[in-house]
C-alpha cells in the first residue's frame, strides 16, 4: 500500500488523523494513550507542602505561564477530571482555601464546573481562562487516589520541583523513656524526613517555634523548659541533625510553612555549639495528667466556652458552632482557612488544624449562622476575636456549614482494644487488653446491656468514625483463641475516649449469658444520620383537643394514652389531648434507618401499618423542677421522605410495604391530627410546665450527634386553653439560658390563683 504524504492532507483530515490510530498510514497503536486534544498546550502539576506526591495545589500551565485554579463551585467531580490528567485514576477528595499554600501568577479557571466524565478540562464549563475574581487565597488543590493510569504518559505533567520536606514531627522524652505514661508533652524534637528520622539543632531556636511544633502534635500551647539541664545531657550523647534555621511566625499550622534550612549529605559539622531542640507541651483539659487537674480545666472551659464542635466523630472534629446573645449558631464557609480553623482548634484545647472543611462535610446545623467571612492572622485567642462579618439567613445557607478537624495528642488508647472476626476493619467481635497478674493479655467484654452508645466509643477509640450497631451476640463472628470474658456490667454515655474511662463491674466479672457467642461487637461507620426536631413547628401547631374514648380503642390498643384512662367508663367520657405536629429532619451524612429489618417489623390492624421501631419519640410533659406529669410515646408508624431539599431525591416511603426511613436532606412529618400525636394531659392540674419530645430516645439507631434529639417549649395551662411558646432544641442554648427556661416564668407553686 502507497503511503499517503502528510503535507497532502486537509487540515481536517490532519486532526482526524492524530485522533484516530486506524488512520491510513498511522503506525501501530502503543500501549501509552495518547495525549488529550484537549489539553493540547496545557501541562499540569502539583505544588505546595505539607503533601503527598498525589496530593497538592493543582497548577497549569497556559501559554508558557503557570496559574492556580479557585476553589468557588469546585466540586468532587472537578477533582476527578483533573487527577486523571495528572496521571491519577480518580480523586479521593479536594480541598479549598489554600490548604497546600498560596500559588502565585495566574488564576486560570474560576467557576469550574465539571460533571466528572470529561476527558478534559477543557470541556468543563467555568467563567473563560484568565476571567477570575479570586485572590490565591482561594486556589483549589485535589487528593487523587495513589493509583496510576494503566500506560499514563507524562508528558504534559510537570512534577514541582521536589523540595525536602518536613514529613512528621515527634517528642521523644530524653529520659525515663518507655516508662512516661501518654501522651509525652515534653522530649527533644525529631522530624521525618525522607532519609529518615532527625534532630533539630537549637541554633535560632524561638517560642514562636515550640508553638507551631506543640500545635502540630496536638497540644493547644507550650512552656519553658530546664535548657541546661538538657544540653548536659545532650552532651553524652551522639545525635544526628537534619534541620537547622527554622524561623516560624507562630501561626503555621505545620512547619514545613516556616522557613527552615536542611543539612546537606556533605555537611560535616552539623549545629557547631548547639544541642538537639528540646520542647515542653501545654495539654488541653481532655488531656490534663491528673483526674483533678482535668476537671478543673474542663469545667473552666464549660464555663467561658463560645465555641463547641458538633457532629464529629472523633474529638477534634465536628461542625464550627458559636454562642451569640445565649443562642448556638453555625459559621458560612466562605473564605474559611486554616487559620480561622486553627484558632477554634486551640481555643478549644487541641492542637493547630489539620483541615478545615466547608460545604457542610461534618453535617448541616440548624437556626442561626452567626459568622460569615471569618478571616484569622492565627495568634487570637478566640474566633469571636478574628475579623467577621454577621449576616443574615440569606447571605449564606447551612449547606456552607464550616467544619474543621484538629490536631490530637497520641494517647496510644487505639493499641489497648481491637476487633476480631469481622469481615472488614470495620467491625467485629471487640476485645480489650488487660493486665496482671502476669503478662498482658486479651480478653472480650460481655454482651449484657451492650448497645449503641457503648459501641459509639470503641470505634472513636479506633479511629473508626461513628457507631453503627452494638451487637450483643457475636456467634457469627469466629474469636480465634480469645474465649475468656474479662469485663462486664460496661455502661458508656457516649462521649468517653475510650472504653476505659466507662463505667464497669470489678472482679469477679458478672455476665447472665455466658459463653463467647453472647460477647458484645461493634460496627462502625464513617458516616452516620443525624436527627433533628423543627421546634417552630411544634410551637406553631399545639392546641387541646377532647377526644372522645370511642374514637381512641386503636389508641388505647398502642398504649398511647395515659394509665387513668384504663379506669375510664369506655366508650363514655373523653380524653383531654395536648396535640401537635412534629417534623423531623436528618441533617446527617447518611440516611436514617430502622434497626430492625423488615421481616421483623409488627403489624398493628387496628391502624393498618407496620412498626419499624416501637418507640420513635418519647412525649413529656413535665415540672419545672423535672418531674414527670405526663407522658406519651410515638412509635414509627411510618418512617418516610415526606419532602426533601431541591437537589434530593425521596428514597423512602411506606406504601406497599415499601423500605422505610428518612434520607440525607429529606425529613418525615407526623400531622397533628394523626392517632398518638398527642400527650394525654386528663390528669395535669393547671400550672406552668415544660413540654419535651426526645427523638431515638432508647439510641436503638446510631446518630451523630444525641445531644440535638430533645426539644423543649415553655408551656402555661389554665385548665382550658395552653399556651406553648420558646421551643427549642435542647442544646441550643448556652447553659445559662437554659437555667433561666427553666425557672421561666419563676413561680414556685404550680398552682394558677
Amino acid at each position: 500500500m502507497r503511503p499517503v504524504s502528510a503535507w497532502r492532507w486537509s487540515p481536517w483530515g490532519l486532526l482526524l488523523c492524530l485522533l484516530c490510530s486506524s488512520c491510513l498510514g498511522s503506525p501501530s497503536p502503543s500501549t501509552a494513550p495518547e495525549k488529550r486534544a484537549g489539553s493540547q498546550g496545557l501541562r499540569f502539576r502539583l505544588a505546595g507542602f505539607p503533601r503527598k506526591p498525589f496530593e497538592g495545589r493543582v497548577e497549569i500551565q497556559r501559554a508558557g505561564e503557570w496559574g492556580t485554579i479557585c476553589d468557588d463551585d469546585f466540586t468532587l467531580q472537578a477533582a476527578h477530571v483533573l487527577c486523571r490528567e495528572l496521571g491519577f485514576t480518580e480523586a479521593t477528595g479536594w480541598t479549598h482555601s489554600a490548604k497546600y499554600g498560596p500559588g502565585t501568577g495566574r488564576i486560570w479557571l474560576d467557576n469550574l464546573s465539571c460533571t466528572g466524565t470529561e476527558r478534559s478540562v477543557t470541556e468543563c464549563t467555568s467563567r473563560g481562562w484568565g476571567n477570575s475574581d479570586c485572590t490565591h487565597d482561594e486556589d483549589a488543590g485535589v487528593i487523587c487516589k495513589d493509583q496510576r493510569l494503566p500506560g499514563f504518559s507524562d508528558s504534559n505533567v510537570i512534577e514541582v520541583e521536589h523540595h525536602q520536606q518536613v514529613e512528621e514531627v515527634r517528642l521523644q522524652p530524653a529520659v525515663g523513656r518507655g516508662r512516661r505514661p501518654l501522651p509525652v508533652t515534653e522530649g527533644l524534637v525529631e522530624v521525618r524526613l525522607p532519609g529518615g528520622w532527625s534532630k533539630v539543632c537549637d541554633r535560632g531556636w524561638s517560642a514562636h517555634n515550640s508553638h507551631v511544633v506543640c500545635g502540630m502534635l496536638g497540644f493547644p500551647g507550650e512552656k519553658r523548659v530546664n535548657a541546661a539541664f538538657y544540653r548536659l545531657l545532650a552532651q553524652r550523647q551522639q545525635h544526628s541533625f537534619g534541620l537547622h534555621g527554622v524561623a516560624c511566625v507562630g501561626t503555621e499550622a505545620h512547619l514545613s510553612l516556616c522557613s527552615l534550612e536542611f543539612y546537606r549529605a556533605n555537611d560535616t559539622a552539623r549545629c557547631p555549639g548547639g544541642a538537639p531542640v528540646v520542647v515542653s507541651c501545654v495539654p488541653g483539659p481532655l488531656y490534663a495528667a491528673s483526674n483533678g487537674q482535668k476537671k478543673q480545666q474542663q469545667l473552666k472551659l464549660q464555663e467561658e466556652a463560645r465555641v463547641r464542635l458538633k457532629g464529629g466523630a472523633r474529638p477534634g472534629e465536628g461542625r464550627v458552632e458559636v454562642l451569640k446573645a445565649g443562642t448556638w449558631g453555625t459559621v458560612c464557609d466562605r473564605k474559611w482557612d486554616l487559620q480561622a480553623a486553627s484558632v477554634v482548634c486551640r481555643e478549644l484545647g487541641f492542637g493547630s488544624a489539620r483541615e478545615a472543611l466547608s460545604g457542610a462535610r461534618m453535617g448541616q446545623g440548624m437556626g442561626a449562622i452567626h459568622l460569615s467571612e471569618v478571616r484569622c492572622f492565627g495568634q487570637e485567642p478566640s474566633l469571636w476575636r478574628c475579623p467577621h462579618k454577621n449576616i443574615t439567613a440569606e447571605d449564606c445557607s447551612h449547606g456552607q456549614d464550616a467544619a474543621v478537624r484538629c490536631n490530637l495528642p497520641y494517647t496510644g488508647v487505639d493499641t489497648r482494644i481491637r476487633l476480631s472476626g469481622g469481615r472488614s476493619r470495620y467491625e467485629g467481635r471487640v476485645e480489650v487488653q488487660i493486665g496482671g497478674p502476669g503478662p498482658l493479655r486479651w480478653g472480650l467484654i460481655c454482651g449484657d446491656d451492650w448497645g449503641t452508645l457503648e459501641a459509639m466509643v470503641v470505634c472513636r477509640q479506633l479511629g473508626l468514625g461513628y457507631a453503627n450497631h452494638g451487637l450483643q451476640e457475636t456467634w457469627y463472628w469466629d474469636s480465634g483463641n480469645v474465649t475468656e470474658v474479662v469485663m462486664s456490667g460496661v455502661r458508656c454515655t457516649g462521649t468517653e475516649l475510650s472504653l476505659d474511662q466507662c463505667a464497669h463491674h470489678g472482679t469477679p466479672v458478672t455476665c447472665k449469658r455466658t459463653g463467647t457467642r453472647f460477647t458484645a461487637g461493634v460496627i462502625c461507620s464513617e458516616t452516620a444520620s443525624d436527627l433533628l426536631l423543627h421546634s417552630a413547628l411544634v410551637q406553631e401547631t399545639a392546641y387541646i383537643e377532647d377526644r372522645p374514648l370511642h374514637m381512641l380503642y386503636c389508641a388505647a390498643e398502642e398504649n398511647c394514652l395515659s394509665r387513668s384512662a384504663r379506669s375510664a367508663n369506655w366508650p363514655y367520657g373523653h380524653r383531654r389531648l395536648l396535640r401537635f405536629s412534629s417534623q423531623i429532619h436528618n441533617l446527617g451524612r447518611a440516611d436514617f434507618r430502622p434497626k430492625a429489618g423488615r421481616h421483623s417489623w409488627v403489624w398493628h390492624e387496628c391502624h393498618g401499618h407496620y412498626h419499624s421501631m416501637d418507640i420513635f419519640t418519647h412525649y413529656d410533659i413535665l415540672t419545672p423542677n423535672g418531674t414527670k406529669v405526663a407522658e406519651g410515646h410515638k412509635a414509627s408508624f411510618c418512617l418516610e421522605d415526606t419532602e426533601c431539599q431541591e437537589d434530593v431525591s425521596k428514597r423512602y416511603e411506606c406504601a406497599n410495604f415499601g423500605e422505610q426511613g428518612i434520607t440525607v436532606g429529606c425529613w418525615d412529618l407526623y400531622r397533628h391530627d394523626i392517632d398518638c400525636q398527642w400527650i394525654d394531659i386528663t390528669d395535669v392540674k393547671p400550672g406552668n410546665y415544660i413540654l419535651q419530645v426526645v427523638i431515638n430516645p432508647n439510641y436503638e439507631v446510631a446518630e451523630s450527634d444525641f445531644t440535638n434529639n430533645a426539644m423543649k417549649c415553655n408551656c402555661k395551662y389554665d385548665g382550658h386553653r395552653i399556651w406553648v411558646h420558646n421551643c427549642h432544641i435542647g442544646d441550643a442554648f448556652s447553659e445559662e439560658a437554659n437555667k433561666r427556661f427553666e425557672r421561666y416564668p419563676g413561680q414556685t407553686s404550680n398552682q394558677i390563683i
